[in-house]
């Protein structure tokens, strides 16, 4: 009706369906060029129930006029200056709102997103497809998303992990969707999951983790043989802190520095611990080892071992964020022309 797109906060992953006609997706680091776009072009803003806290993705400070909804007047101006602001929960405040509005007769802007929309999700699946070796986590990813139940509950961990789950698991029918918001806490994921699996044993429970957050909480591993508790561990294993490694070089312009990881053989600790432990190397296998694991009764561990220099870049990538990037590079970033090949190789499939 506003011939507007709808824009995901991560946390609000799963208020609509990921192909719906009339979303592009997440925001920020982790969301899609086409959200990025639109968010720089918009002329009028609804911030509705959020309170998405990287200002930089917001359209510029007198660009649009913005509407805030939210149930905390505290937050009402917080991350971007509102005209209007309406305290109260937003589906009582949308509903008495849709009376008012009007048809937009242009609809051009939301037709824009709509063929930006396309060529991004074929961009993504090109990406998921690949057969590289090592193995890239996003192909990971791509194949479990085709493998989940339509009401799948699916928890991801902090890091580059988060990346690749907010791109490629996309949410339909009655499928749930959470991971740590605000402060990025490691290792939540495999405790939400828990959770999930004791609240509704009958669904499908699925961890979506990297190797730093698993490491921290291996211990639960064994809370979910003890339980019985049917929950699958995606663990992406790369060796490294792969947030921190990628925001020192992105943000800092410094070298990797700390970040390794001590490497374990996570398929191997969940059969020590009873359940069942599958690994991933080669991305032509992957889709039928998750489909085994996913099979499984009981609680399975899939590592799935994957390039620690495929960057979690942002849908679009900034002048300042490539500058410091490159200075990383020039400081005797280890690994820089891996690296460099790598963001290259995936530039130039942008562009193809």
């Amino acid at each position: 009706m506003v011939a507007g797109p709808i824009i995901k906060a991560l946390l609000g992953k799963a208020v609509v369906p990921d192909r719906d006609p009339y979303t592009t997706g997440g925001i920020g680091l982790l969301g899609t060029a086409p959200s990025q776009d639109a968010m720089q072009e918009c002329d009028t803003l609804i911030i509705a129930g959020s309170s998405f806290p990287y200002l930089d993705f917001y359209p510029k400070p007198g660009k649009a006029k913005a509407v805030q909804i939210d149930v905390s007047p505290t937050r009402i101006g917080l991350r971007y200056p509102a005209e209007v602001g309406l305290v109260g929960d937003c589906k009582t405040v949308l509903r008495a709102l849709l009376p008012l509005l009007k048809k937009k007769s242009d609809q051009s802007f939301i037709e824009t997103c709509r063929k930006r929309m396309k060529s991004w999700n074929e961009l993504t699946e090109e990406r998921g497809r690949r057969t590289d070796m090592p193995m890239k986590p996003q192909a990971v990813t791509y194949h479990l998303n085709k493998l989940l139940q339509p009401d799948a509950i699916v928890s991801a961990d902090s890091g580059t992990i988060a990346t690749w789950a907010a791109r490629y698991i996309e949410i339909r029918d009655r499928m749930q969707f959470s991971l740590s918001g605000s402060l990025a806490t490691m290792a939540n994921g495999l405790p939400y999951s828990i959770g999930a699996a004791v609240a509704y044993p009958n669904r499908q429970v699925v961890c979506i983790v990297g190797d730093g957050g698993l490491t921290m909480l291996m211990g639960e591993l064994a809370t979910l043989v003890k339980y019985r508790l049917n929950v699958k561990v995606i663990v992406v294993k790369n060796n490294t802190l792969g947030q921190i490694k990628w925001e020192q070089m992105v943000f800092e312009g410094n070298p990797e520095y700390g970040v390794e990881l001590q490497p374990i053989d996570f398929a191997g600790i969940a059969m020590n611990c009873g359940a069942a432990g599958f690994t991933i190397e080669n991305p032509e296998d992957a889709e039928d080892i998750l489909r085994r694991a996913l099979a499984h009764q009981g609680p399975a561990v899939v590592q799935a071992v994957v390039d620690p220099n495929e960057p979690p870049l942002p849908g679009n990538v900034s002048t300042d964020q490539f500058i410091k990037f490159s200075e990383a590079l020039l400081k005797g970033q280890k690994d820089g022309w891996k690296i460099l090949k790598t963001v290259m190789k995936d530039k130039i499939r942008e562009v193809v």
